[in-house]
């Protein structure tokens, strides 16, 4: 098809066209007219005069200026709102005043006088409806939307009342550090706190108890512990040196222990299963193994000789064992 063919009309279609095209211009021009007319929508006189007595209030209270010259008596003079200005905002651009407050307590009026804007002096009644309470100057410098300006004009004039004051001023730092020494020397835990030994004194280490233990320089609860539980499974410590054996125990304060007994709690060797004897810390599971299979192949044991021709028993094994075995 041809560009021609395609704007071809027949005289009715034209007609048509032709009549939607000026309506849609007169349309166009007489919005385009009444627009450039009037751009303001002018306020009935209910609407005007309930605007302009509303917007001078609040927080309940009527905030607008006496005229200069008006009469102090039954009846005021207020300035009108200029022209252009909405009336409640008019406080955003009035001179602030200084004068001391206490924001635990100023009201709307006072706030809006020294230059709050009325949605910060909102924010203030918030923060003190749920309980906040200004207690240094600091405090109020986190007011939302106050400049460090503002701030450093106001703080001379900030002046919190001792009765938002935190209670511990009434007692001063250097009092309760004075009673501070004598209260300690007074009172110790020494259940959490023990009184440690001193050099040439010594613990009896067969006495597998926990308190005694924390006693000795180096030794707190854990190793405290370690030592009563090793003991037990040993059955008795025959030599101090023992204590070694426990991991990472700190041989500076083996001085401080002795060994006032050396009975000791034995094992038998003919009676107790493969489990029983693997659970004494100088018997592992091949040798508990080894004890069990001579017992059943050949017959019980009398003395630890027969254990010394088995390559699971090395003579400091059976040295060791010896304090603890009976047959």
């Amino acid at each position: 098809m041809k560009l021609h063919e395609f704007f071809y009309f027949n005289k009715s279609d034209r007609q048509v066209l032709l009549v939607c095209l000026l309506l849609a211009m007169a349309l166009a021009g007489g919005f385009y007219w009444t627009g450039k007319q009037s751009n303001t929508t002018v306020l009935t006189s209910e609407d005007s005069v309930a605007f302009t007595k509303n917007a001078h209030f609040i927080d309940g209270r009527d905030n607008r200026e006496p005229y200069a010259g008006s009469r102090q008596g039954t009846s005021t003079t207020y300035m009108a709102a200029p022209e252009g200005s909405s009336g409640y905002y008019d406080t955003e651009v009035q001179k602030a005043e200084l004068f001391t407050f206490d924001p635990n307590t100023a009201d709307s009026t006072q706030l809006l006088r020294l230059g709050l804007r009325p949605w910060q002096v909102r924010y203030i009644y918030k923060y003190r409806a749920r309980g906040g309470i200004y207690r240094s100057p600091s405090d109020f410098a986190r007011l939302y939307g106050l400049t460090q300006k503002q701030f450093r004009e106001l703080e001379p004039y900030i002046k919190i009342s001792n009765d938002y004051r935190p209670a511990a001023e009434l007692y001063p730092a250097s009092s309760t550090a004075s009673q501070a020494p004598s209260a300690v020397s007074q009172y110790r835990d020494t259940l959490k706190f023990p009184l440690k030994i001193k050099e040439g004194e010594y613990i009896s280490l067969n006495q597998l108890d926990t308190t005694q233990f924390k006693k000795v320089p180096g030794i707190g609860s854990y190793y405290a512990r370690r030592i009563a539980e090793y003991g037990r499974r040993l059955g008795g410590y025959v030599s101090v040196d023992q204590l070694k054996e426990i991991n990472g125990f700190p041989e500076e304060a083996l001085r401080f222990f002795r060994i006032t007994s050396t009975r000791t709690q034995k094992i038998n060797l003919n009676r107790l299963t493969l489990n029983q004897l693997k659970s004494h810390p100088y018997l592992n599971y091949y040798q508990a193994r080894a004890i069990v299979d001579y017992r059943r192949l050949h017959e019980p044991l009398k003395s630890l000789d027969p254990l010394r021709l088995m390559p699971e028993f090395p003579p400091e094994a059976l040295q060791r064992l010896s304090p603890y075995v009976e047959f």
